[in-house]
């Protein structure tokens, strides 16, 4: 059987992607093939009311589990809540509203031995051809990108009591500094329900599981917490793009494949944040009136190289955030950050940071070191950065 498009992976990116083309493009002939047995795998993906346009907040809204009006964050100096909407998708809540959907064109269990701009085959040996495939199965090894990484290990829990927290802590960094950057992110689903992240901005992609959900337990006891059961437990080891060659990026290993999501470098470079860029190109797909591959392909990469070009500055606070300050006190330019006003805030996680916002960014004595931060200026000071740590570029991250 021949396809308009099979998605090659059934991550955030490719599923919300076929959903969309479904709603609108009901005469496409779609295929998603996923390893897993649901979509999404195991994951939390989050965004900010501001992220997002009013119409696209409209068509994501059946994947949204949770939403709250406000959210807040505390530094040893600084606390604050703002007043800017947040919201939350599951992957199982993904899953169950993309499943009926989907349900006529999607494969589970199947791993893909091989990608071509117009065939999938599969280890078992099945082939499927189409007009274009696009491979959104995240962040392929040895990527031609100097990183950072930002990597948790969460768990949702049920309380004896009520929590009593209303609204997402999204950075409580009032504990101890260790790894790098470390704040503690929670979420509130219920009164007794609640998720708990211990997350670190760090220089290695080293994850120790069980400290870290010893971790996340400590806290919920110096919250006054008492757990009852342990939901479910997730972890993840996220990208924060220091410097890159973009056109490397796209010239290989997958010469001619379109690619979506981390795969196509199509996230928040300092936040990893993935979900409102997904949807951004969602939208932009479910447009095209060609879907031959090579149109695909060269629309997709051109998009990537474009957000690419305009996250420059991202990298470069990035680098500074990295390189320029001490790893035990990388919170205090996240806590600076924090003190601007908040429509720039917001543009700032939407990826719209204007010009007058980077100015006003920069202005002032930034807390790190200034001949270090000096050297940043320069991409070249990231790969060294990435050298010194022995850590590989393109290090397997999720998708």
């Amino acid at each position: 059987m021949s396809f308009d498009i099979i998605f090659a992976g059934g991550g955030l990116a490719n599923t919300l992607t076929a959903c969309r083309l479904r709603q609108i493009r009901p005469e496409i002939r779609l295929l998603v093939i996923e390893a897993g047995l649901t979509f999404g795998g195991n994951h939390t993906w989050s965004f900010h009311a501001t992220d997002l346009t009013p119409a696209e907040r409209q068509w994501i809204a059946p994947f949204v589990a949770h939403s709250w009006p406000r959210q807040e964050v505390r530094f040893p100096g600084h606390s604050r809540i703002l007043e800017t909407g947040y919201h939350t998708i599951f992957s199982h809540h993904l899953h169950d509203v993309a499943a009926p959907k989907l349900a006529d064109c999607a494969i589970f269990g199947a791993c893909i031995a091989q990608t071509t701009p117009t065939s999938v085959r599969l280890e078992d040996g099945r082939e499927f051809q189409a007009r274009c495939v696009i491979d959104g199965r995240g962040l392929f090894r040895d990527a031609p990108l100097a990183m950072g990484y930002q990597k948790f290990v969460g768990i949702e829990v049920r309380t004896k009591a009520p929590h009593g927290q209303h609204h997402p802590i999204i950075m409580d960094a009032n504990i101890r500094q260790t790894d790098g950057y470390r704040f503690l992110y929670t979420l509130p689903f219920t009164p007794d329900r609640i998720l708990i992240e211990d997350t670190y901005y760090s220089d290695t992609t080293s994850l120790d599981v069980p400290n870290l959900r010893a971790a996340c337990e400590d806290y919920a006891k110096r919250r006054g917490w008492e757990i009852a059961e342990i939901i479910r437990e997730e972890k993840g080891i996220l990208p924060i793009v220091l410097a890159g060659d973009i056109a490397a990026f796209w010239a290989g290993p997958l010469p001619g494949v379109p690619r979506a999501g981390v795969r196509a470098a199509l996230f928040h470079p300092t936040t990893s944040y993935s979900l409102p860029f997904a949807v951004r190109l969602a939208e932009a797909l479910a447009r095209l009136r060609s879907f031959d591959a090579d149109a695909v392909f060269d629309f997709i990469r051109d998009w990537s190289i474009r957000h690419w070009r305009e996250s420059s500055f991202y990298r470069l606070l990035n680098r500074m955030l990295f390189i320029a300050a001490d790893p035990h006190r990388r919170f205090s330019v996240f806590e600076r950050f924090y003190r601007l006003p908040q429509p720039m805030i917001e543009r700032f996680y939407a990826g719209r940071t204007t010009l007058s916002d980077q100015a006003r960014i920069l202005f002032g004595r930034p807390p790190v070191s200034i001949p270090r931060a000096l050297t940043t200026l320069s991409e070249s000071a990231a790969w060294a950065f990435v050298a010194r740590n022995g850590a590989a570029s393109g290090a397997a991250v999720q998708p």
